[in-house]
């Protein structure tokens, strides 16, 4: 099946509850924050500098992952943020693909990305996977440096 990845608008696409809820069983909470952060207005990737990306294969949405400007640092950055892959889709590129499409948009406005890898135990890895290295600032668990 072929996969696309495209920028969220202004809505959560269909299928996102479908993914929200794949998410919590597996006890990931980003997706249920990402929802509540969105219904509330607190965080729409809505910036000049923010963006929410889709991973779609066919008419199904199987992953997100978003990025927005790094606050926690004192210097430019951008954070990589809110990633999930639908678990039936993990292993097929999914996953690289879309975290490939936002740090490219990421390197636009910096040479800098970070991302904080505790939403579960397959998240550092995959960065690492990624090229972040680890750093120890509280809040962030690794960084990309072009």
């Amino acid at each position: 099946m072929k996969l696309r990845i495209d920028r969220i608008g202004t809505a959560l696409p269909a299928g996102f509850e479908q993914l929200a809820l794949a998410a919590r069983a597996e006890d990931v909470h980003n997706m249920p924050m990402l929802l509540a952060d969105w219904q509330t207005g607190t965080e729409r990737f809505d910036g000049v500098t923010s963006a929410l990306y889709g991973a779609w294969a066919g008419d199904m949405l199987v992953g997100v992952g978003g990025m927005t400007p790094e606050t926690l640092l004192d210097m430019p950055a951008m954070r990589m943020r809110r990633f999930y892959v639908h678990p039936e889709q993990r292993r097929s590129g999914v996953a690289s693909m879309l975290a490939e499409t936002v740090m490219a948009a990421g390197l636009v406005h910096t040479a800098r990305l970070t991302v904080n890898a505790a939403a579960s135990p397959m998240a550092a890895p995959f960065w690492l996977a990624m090229d972040f290295i680890p750093i120890p600032v509280c809040g962030i668990t690794h960084m990309y440096v072009a």
